[in-house]
């Protein structure tokens, strides 16, 4: 069996990508990017874009979700409501499984600066917290997209 979007994503995240990059890379196929187009567009939402604001992994999940229901013809309003949509299930699912959205909020501290940085660092966070934070995405994640699916008749 092939390896899973999660266990991809926290292959990624072990090799020391953000967040941001190994949820969105673990679906670059179905989002119609090579690996190394998915870790490029993810590389500056990690840490909630460096400033503790929405986590990283759940930025990931939004780029995957408007990669496969993002508007792109303006004459479509109704992929418009779809993805405004899926972005609202995504926030509100992770946030229901993880606690909140918003890095600074999980972490206990604020990674943009030094001392949280340092806090961060020193209690393990990113090797033992972020980690799951990452598994929390793709799980929500692919219960949308099986949602949307189910939804197309597919």
């Amino acid at each position: 069996m092939g390896t899973t979007h999660k266990e991809k994503a926290l292959a990624l995240f072990d090799q020391k990508y953000h967040c941001s990059q190994a949820v969105l890379a673990a679906f670059a196929d179905e989002c119609g990017l090579t690996e190394q187009q998915a870790l490029k567009l993810g590389a500056c939402f990690g840490g909630g874009m460096r400033k503790g604001e929405v986590c990283g992994a759940c930025t990931g999940a939004l780029m995957v979700l408007g990669a496969l229901y993002g508007q792109y013809d303006k004459a479509d309003p109704a992929s418009r409501e779809t993805a405004d949509s899926v972005n609202i299930k995504m926030m509100e699912g992770f946030a229901a499984v993880s606690g909140s959205y918003l890095c600074k909020e999980l972490l206990g501290c604020d990674i943009s600066t030094e001392e949280g940085a340092e806090y961060a660092r020193e209690h393990d966070l990113f090797t033992e917290f972020c980690p799951q934070m990452v598994a929390n995405a793709v799980d929500v994640l692919e219960q949308i997209i099986q949602e949307q699916s189910g939804d197309r008749g597919v």
